[in-house]
């Protein structure tokens, strides 16, 4: 080309731009600059004398006035330059924008407030942690989560958001809008300000179908249950479950959440939200009776029209003096999929905690399972524990998962060293895959039935995520007479096995059943808040080759029914038009129910039966009047049916964190504390809202 060519195309006509086009070109230049900006603050390369050169002229002379600084000015404003035509070319071109999924704009009216109705869907929008870290809420760590649709935020001087069309015609000047492209994880919308001085915005996610939003498909496996329905008293008087005492489920909920993402509704089992908590409840004197339950009765919190009945049950507690022998032997999942920091490694430090409780009267064994079975530490004192720590420390993740020959040399060498009137236990530590060996898992659960009978037992703690099987944990563990953990931390490790150790190791009642049989001259409606996947028939109750859940020393168990008394108006269900005559209830309405409990001694065959009446008078009027500990039950039970979108109990999570808040009490651990940040998490996690920040 000559210079003519050049003067011709210089007095060319353009298109004009239209304004939505400019401003779609002005930001790509100005992304640009951020990026220019960011690498500028990047450090040099190698140290103060031998470092990479940024100016070719950099020697020539101190007072030479392209120093570093100006370099990196005056390059980022050439390329800001070069690229407002590209950004023009690129925004105005379809390629760049996916087909199906327009923009959603949200513009705000400083001078009006914004809709209590707005809302930003389909789109989920992610907020970014460093925003996030300037807000005032008590302590909450959020985190990123997934982008999963373009999306342009606009948020007016006011700090608020409402719903827009499309950006079309005069964009406002004080604005600055980005669209991130789908399927982008772990970034940020953010709004900049002119520099006006205003806070900056963050739009948070909205759930979709009212339901909740940013679940992440995480490849874990859980069993699938349907939430309990309301039963109406005069059709099904009686309500027969066993109990549960795992916490697995509200140690991944935290996880899911502490990573910024909503756990699915199968992983929230509330009974085990609640049941990780310790409650002041009373306990028994002697090992006679192994535990003691204790029932209050005290408005719902989310239903003006319904109450609570709340069991609680508290395992013996043996003195510090006695010195139980313990025969344990650790199965070790070392196959590949264990090499992950939060596995293996954290696996490692949370059994050398364990190791550190036990004394003289302990045998520890190691077994692994990963290709081939082996063992890695015949049985040892508890007292040599450089050797059983140094085995540990010699383990490495590697091949594929044999678990079910793992399981049997592992149960071999606890009957070989079996102790009696002791604990003889097998700890299986694994990230739940069992996809080699036995399988028929009909048959691994008849393996493990068949040892629990012979007294060895078994519990099972998960780690990592990704992989973990869930359901085939709990599955082994209730079969095992034992207890599925996860531990998704060393804080955790060290509650499960040196705080709870009595509980996780100890096993002082088996089999225990709980039956309520409801007055329906009291109460015409009630559901079990939980106990799901723990439901048992009628007549199970009475019939001892029927499995149930175990008690550990120390260990207290809680189970929440929603009841609804007569004439309160709150029934779900209509009366019959032909419906039975009245029901004459013994007691009349001096007893809402009659509670029975079920249990065997850990070498026991047959069962010992405990009843009492849940008297009337137990209800008391208001909820400020129940105890510390039932006010923050309910609100753990309120937190998990928000969390999982329950058919029942709708509170705000501003409401949720004000019960549990007023019901924290002296929480030395700190447990229902962190509790007050999971509650923050699930909020911004979970709610559509917009939180102004202070800019730094």
């Amino acid at each position: 080309m000559n210079d003519d060519d050049f003067k011709a195309l210089k007095q060319s006509a353009m298109p004009a731009p239209s304004e939505a086009a400019r401003h779609r070109a002005i930001e790509a230049a100005m992304l640009a600059f951020d990026i220019d900006q960011q690498n500028a603050r990047a450090p040099a390369q190698g140290n103060a004398l031998s470092q990479r050169l940024r100016s070719m002229f950099s020697n020539l002379g101190r007072n030479w006035t392209m120093t570093t600084r100006l370099s990196y000015g005056l390059g980022t404003a050439a390329v800001a330059l070069l690229l407002l035509p590209l950004g023009y070319q690129l925004y105005t071109s379809t390629a760049i924008t996916p087909i199906g999924a327009p923009p959603v704009a949200v513009t705000v009216d400083a001078d009006k407030p914004a809709s209590a109705d707005a809302k930003i869907a389909p789109q989920q929008v992610a907020k970014s942690d460093d925003a996030l870290k300037t807000e005032t809420t008590e302590a909450a760590p959020m985190m990123d989560a997934p982008v999963v649709a373009d999306t342009e935020v606009a948020i007016g001087a006011a700090g608020t958001a409402v719903p827009a069309a499309p950006l079309s015609g005069t964009v406002e000047p004080k604005l600055l809008q980005r669209t991130l492209t789908a399927g982008q994880p772990n970034e940020s919308v953010m709004a900049e300000f002119a520099p006006s001085g205003e806070a900056e915005a963050l739009v948070r996610p909205a759930p979709m179908d009212g339901a909740v939003a940013n679940t992440v498909p995480s490849g874990d496996e859980f069993t699938s249950f349907v939430e309990s329905p309301v039963k109406i008293v005069k059709n099904e008087p009686v309500s027969t479950f066993s109990i549960d005492v795992d916490t697995a489920a509200y140690s991944y909920v935290r996880r899911a959440l502490t990573d910024g993402w909503v756990p699915e509704p199968d992983a929230v089992r509330i009974e085990e939200l609640i049941n990780y908590f310790d409650y002041a409840y009373p306990a028994p004197t002697d090992a006679t009776t192994p535990f003691k339950s204790t029932v209050s009765v005290y408005p719902t919190p989310w239903n003006g029209k319904t109450e609570i009945v709340q069991i609680g049950i508290k395992g013996y507690v043996p003195p510090v003096t006695e010195d139980k022998a313990s025969n344990l032997v650790f199965l070790i999942d070392t196959s590949g999929s264990m090499d992950e920091p939060d596995k293996l490694p954290l696996l490692k430090r949370a059994f050398a905690l364990l190791v550190d409780q036990l004394g003289a009267n302990d045998t520890i064994s190691i077994v692994t399972y990963a290709g081939s079975a082996g063992v890695v530490l015949e049985p040892t004192r508890a007292t040599e524990k450089a050797k059983i720590i140094g085995a540990l420390d010699n383990l490495a993740a590697g091949g594929s998962t044999a678990g079910a020959e793992g399981i049997e040399l592992a149960y071999r060498l606890a009957e070989q060293n079996k102790v009696t009137d002791g604990v003889n236990r097998v700890i299986l530590a694994t990230d739940g895959d069992f996809n080699v060996g036995i399988e028929d898992p009909e048959a691994l659960k008849t393996f493990i039935k068949g040892k629990r009978d012979d007294g060895v037992f078994l519990s099972v703690l998960g780690f990592g995520q990704g992989n973990l099987g869930d359901d085939t944990m709990q599955a082994l563990a209730q079969n095992g007479n034992g207890n599925a953990s996860y531990i998704d931390s060393f804080k955790e490790a060290q509650k499960v096995l040196v705080e709870d150790a009595g509980g996780t190791l100890d096993t002082i009642a088996k089999d225990v059943k709980i039956q309520v049989e409801f007055n329906p001259a009291v109460v015409s409606e009630y559901r079990l808040i939980g106990y799901e996947t723990r439901a048992l028939n009628r007549e199970d109750f009475n019939n001892d080759k029927v499995d149930a859940g175990d008690i550990g020393a120390g260990t207290t168990v809680t189970a929440l029914y929603e009841i609804t008394p007569v004439g309160s108006g709150g029934e779900l269900n209509d009366p019959l038009r032909y419906g039975d005559a009245e029901t004459t209830a013994a007691g009349n309405g001096t007893e809402i129910g009659f509670l029975k409990m079920r249990y065997k001694l850990p070498d026991g065959t047959t069962s010992k039966l405990i009843e009492q009446p849940i008297g009337a008078d137990l209800a008391v009027k208001d909820l400020s009047a129940a105890s510390d500990d039932a006010r923050f039950a309910a609100a753990v039970a309120a937190f998990g049916q928000k969390l999982k979108g329950s058919n029942y109990g709708e509170m705000s999570w501003d409401d949720i964190r004000k019960l549990a808040q007023g019901a924290r009490g002296a929480d030395d651990k700190g447990y229902r504390a962190e509790f007050m940040q999971l509650i923050d998490m699930a909020k911004v996690l979970v709610t559509p809202s917009v939180t102004s920040v202070t800019p730094q």
